[in-house]
């Protein structure tokens, strides 16, 4: 049964290289930021950066990832299993639509962030057709997180922000057995956790509308999973200014070890989101 698939490279490599992906994103953005304003001269200056009264953000967004598992059962004498679905087979095996989406409320220097996501996924089973016809499993994958926010430093062309929370995780499963020779049968599994959280979000104005963010974030610590990461790299776009338009990459991982096996699930693709800012009240 393949619900979740795994990623060939192993977390520390794949840090890596989104690292350097947002790194090449900002040099490009930094540099073509310094030519225009060679070439344009003095630019107005960007609205405050920290608004007084209470702002709100929300940001719906589609993100379209790889999904891979690595499972290494905690018995010596069973071999681990890997597996990989493309974007194309999770958009496929959904059952229902998908809900994605953030919404972040400040006042000052001082913001609360919260993020989810539900997806539901549906897929078929060979069972050889002897004791049962077929079998179907469900699988919803349910992440939350909620975050603290300080910005320690802004100025009108960039903002640091620190953030401080917890990341909970909840699967649940179903495998339905279809009747053959044996009567129809369904059996249900889940398990859920939660993460403390570690975070940092940088953005930078480049000038013309357009600016670059990097946010990225650490945890698990042993609390629930050994190792919780997420990195996202986005160039943005602000066509009118309560609205941002984001375009980048974001990438998702855990190691978890349940009751009888060890999980590696890596979810990694490219994100389309808006933003767009109410107030300030």
């Amino acid at each position: 049964m393949r619900l979740i698939p795994t990623c060939i490279p192993r977390a520390k490599s794949t840090l890596a290289a989104i690292l350097q992906i947002a790194a090449v994103l900002f040099v490009i953005g930094i540099a073509a930021h310094a030519a225009r304003a060679q070439q344009a001269g003095p630019q107005p200056a960007p609205q405050a950066a920290n608004p007084q009264g209470l702002e709100i953000l929300l940001t719906p967004y589609l993100w379209t990832p790889w999904i891979t598992t690595s499972i290494d059962p905690h018995r010596s004498d069973l071999h681990g299993q890997t597996d990989t679905i493309d974007a194309g087979q999770v958009l496929r095996h959904l059952t229902w639509v998908p809900f994605m989406g953030s919404a972040e409320f400040r006042s000052g220097p001082y913001g609360v962030l919260v993020d989810y996501v539900h997806s539901p996924l549906k897929a078929g089973v060979n069972t050889r057709d002897i004791a049962f016809g077929g079998a179907t499993t469900g699988f919803t994958m349910n992440e939350g997180t909620a975050l603290f926010l300080y910005r320690p430093f802004a100025d009108p062309t960039q903002q640091l922000d620190l953030g401080l929370g917890v990341r909970v995780w909840g699967f649940s499963g179903d495998v339905t057995l279809n009747q053959e020779r044996l009567p129809s049968f369904t059996a249900t599994k889940g398990d859920s956790w939660a993460d403390p959280i570690l975070a940092l979000r940088y953005r930078h104005a480049l000038g013309d509308g357009f600016s670059a963010t990097f946010y990225g974030d650490v945890g698990g610590f042993g609390a629930g999973a050994s190792i919780d990461w997420q990195a996202i790299a986005t160039v943005d776009y602000a066509p009118t200014p309560s609205t941002d338009i984001h375009l980048g990459f974001r990438a998702l991982n855990f190691d978890y070890s349940a009751e009888k096996a060890k999980f590696n699930v890596h979810l990694y693709g490219p994100i389309l989101a808006a933003t767009f800012h109410l107030g300030p009240y």
